[in-house]
């Protein structure tokens, strides 16, 4: 679990990072539309939407499938999972409009990109079980009260018909 001052260091940086993800792409939207012209630029912006709203759809459907199968399975892999979390990211990041979001989204379509990012993670992550087991028993169970045996006679039993 992060400390308080860690948390404190992710924010700076995640703001930091909300107030440059704009300027960049709008230097990137001006440096490519003064080198291909407005309408190629627009044509690339849209194109990577189209591109990323096909990656989601596809992606939605095949991550149903597969944990549909697993869950039939009785397993949960992880690494699928994150696979599958960071191809719907790329889609996510395909359907932003922007150059410097398209480059990412289109990195993470690569398999070796996300096995790399996966490796990283999961370097980073402790994965802790724990069991519990717990019982009940009424204080009116006879094996509680120590009347848990009951001798009967041969004539006390019969059995059913």
């Amino acid at each position: 679990m992060p400390t308080r001052k860690e948390t404190k260091t992710l924010a700076r940086y995640f703001a930091f990072g909300v107030i440059l993800l704009p300027i960049v792409e709008i230097a990137l939207f001006i440096k490519v539309g003064q080198t291909i012209g407005l309408f190629p630029t627009l044509a690339l912006v849209i194109a990577s939407t189209i591109v990323g709203s096909m990656v989601l759809r596809l992606q939605g459907v095949s991550v149903i499938n597969q944990l549909r199968g697993n869950v039939a399975a009785g397993r949960l892999p992880a690494k699928a999972i994150a696979d599958t979390m960071m191809m719907g990211l790329a889609g996510l990041l395909l359907i932003l409009p922007g150059f410097f979001t398209s480059f990412l989204g289109l990195l993470l379509l690569l398999p070796p990109v996300r096995s790399w990012i996966y490796g990283g993670l999961a370097s980073r992550v402790t994965v802790v079980n724990s069991a519990q087991y717990s019982s009940y028993r009424s204080d009116n169970d006879p094996a509680i009260r120590g009347q848990g045996t009951i001798d009967l006679d041969q004539d006390d039993y019969r059995p059913k018909d």
